[in-house]
């Protein structure tokens, strides 16, 4: 079974850099597309609170205790005291006594309370029961903020990013302090699987559209997190990183970034 590349994060720890992703994935469901994926041979797998997939998900690892574990802080729960308590109900759920990574799901800026929040993720790294802590959706001003206010910088910001929305000034802010890049859909939500250039890029590399994509991802150092059910999907996800682009179709997906072209909310305005 080949290894999936990892990533180095800022606090010293490695992440494998394609992961399964379960957004949209059923609680009763979860269980056996996990069980697939890891039989495939992933290594890292991501919930969050808000996927109300947590209890499935920890009945696909029964007994893996070598999988990374990825979840999230809804926006609901943010605040000191309030991050505490949903942390302790996603431990319950995934039946672990820590996660790998802990991440805030949105900072929802409006509400003025994502520094607190970050300060009790901080205090669940120094505990022991969050290995590695980080974010979700934050942009270069809400990283300023919280990493003023507490020296202590992300791991990872999960974050919209794919051909079509490229995120480079983001990008940028990350290699500076070495907080990994995470891409949630990596596919453009599957509107890319027909763009012109990349089915051309596809059939010249006698691979798949969806692998094209991750291995242009994989080639700038993205760690990504497709999500699918069909084995047959999982699997080539998993082995975009056998795939090797010519310095041409790396210039071609890069043409198609669009600063219009976020699928998913505004997290300043979500």
């Amino acid at each position: 079974m080949p290894m999936t590349p990892k990533l180095v994060m800022n606090d010293g720890r490695a992440i494998p850099a394609i992961g399964f992703g379960t957004y949209l994935v059923p609680d009763d469901e979860a269980p056996r597309v996990t069980r697939e994926a890891l039989d495939i041979g992933y290594t890292l797998v991501d919930t969050a609170a808000f996927y109300d997939n947590e209890r499935g998900v920890a009945e696909g690892l029964e007994g893996r205790d070598d999988v990374f574990v990825t979840t999230k802080l809804w926006r609901d729960d943010l605040g000191y005291d309030s991050a505490l308590r949903a942390f302790d109900q996603s431990l319950a759920k995934l039946g672990r006594d820590h996660v790998d990574l802990y991440l805030i799901h949105w900072p929802m800026p409006a509400l003025g309370t994502y520094v607190d929040t970050w300060r009790a993720l901080v205090r669940l790294r120094e505990e022991g029961r969050a290995k590695s802590i980080g974010v979700s959706n934050f942009s270069p001003d809400h990283l300023r903020v919280i990493i003023d206010a507490t020296g202590t910088v992300p791991a990872l910001n999960q974050i919209e990013l794919h051909p079509g929305f490229q995120q480079r000034a983001l990008r940028e802010f990350h290699a500076a302090h070495g907080i990994v890049t995470q891409s949630w859909g990596p596919l453009g939500q599957g509107t890319l699987l027909t763009n012109p250039a990349i089915l051309r890029t596809a059939e010249a590399r006698g691979c798949t559209p969806a692998q094209v994509i991750l291995a242009w991802h994989l080639h700038h150092g993205l760690a990504v997190i497709p999500k699918a059910s069909a084995r047959e999907r999982l699997a080539a996800n998993l082995a975009a990183d056998r795939i090797r682009l010519e310095a041409e179709d790396i210039a071609t997906i890069d043409a198609l970034d669009d600063a219009g072209g976020r699928l998913g909310p505004d997290p300043d305005q979500f």
